[in-house]
């Protein structure tokens, strides 16, 4: 069995990586990787999975023809909810007869075609929905600065540096510290916002009347 959870998504050659998934694999082997979901990613605006480790954004059509062009052949898939919608897939060599096909491939298959993610237009308009998170983003954490509140954000993560990023979020006028568990992150700065990263104690200390979570 090879397996890769949040693998795939990452390579900057697909079409080379999964050739060598072909060639390792063994006669009766299993290939099963997880990633991220680009109909989920379009569909609920997850502009902030976007960003630098990710060299490819998957739909199930699109896996399955890489693999197909590389003599594999996708014989189960799940859809979880991890990273916001992920689906897990399972291969093997297509002259393997030992794993059935599931019908959850095609099923699958016909709700991301039903969707309309073969078409140019299910991917138009995108832009903008992410704008409108971005003005309703700002209006909130704007009306809590005129109110006098304390808001404050909680895990330095990527996804939440791409929020901050891209409403241009800057220094600590709107979100005064970011708490995180990790001490390499502490008394250090998000990047780009320059937001301080400090402990998990200031959060006791300051008790904020909101936190924004950021993961």
């Amino acid at each position: 069995m090879i397996i890769g959870n949040n693998v795939l998504a990452h390579v900057p050659n697909i079409n080379d990586f999964v050739g060598g998934l072909k060639t390792v694999l063994g006669e009766n082997g299993v290939i099963t990787m997880e990633f991220p979901h680009l109909l989920k990613l379009v569909e609920e605006c997850q502009f902030d999975t976007i960003y630098h480790e990710h060299f490819s954004y998957l739909s199930l059509i699109c896996v399955k023809n890489i693999f197909e062009f590389h003599g594999l052949e996708m014989f189960d898939v799940e859809e979880l909810s991890t990273h916001g919608g992920s689906l897990r897939i399972f291969a093997k060599h297509k002259n393997n007869a030992i794993h059935p096909i599931s019908v959850n491939v095609e099923l699958l298959l016909i709700k991301e075609i039903e969707a309309g993610m073969k078409t140019l237009d299910y991917y138009k308009g995108f832009q903008e929905r992410c704008e409108e998170v971005k003005l309703n983003t700002l209006e909130f954490l704007i009306q809590q600065k005129r109110r006098g509140k304390k808001v404050i954000g909680y895990g330095a993560a990527a996804k939440g540096n791409t929020l901050i990023n891209f409403c241009g979020i800057h220094g600590t006028d709107l979100i005064n510290f970011v708490v995180d568990a990790s001490p390499y992150k502490q008394n250090k700065y998000l990047p780009g916002s320059h937001i301080p990263v400090v402990s998990m104690d200031k959060l006791n200390d300051v008790k904020p009347d909101y936190v924004v979570i950021l993961p």
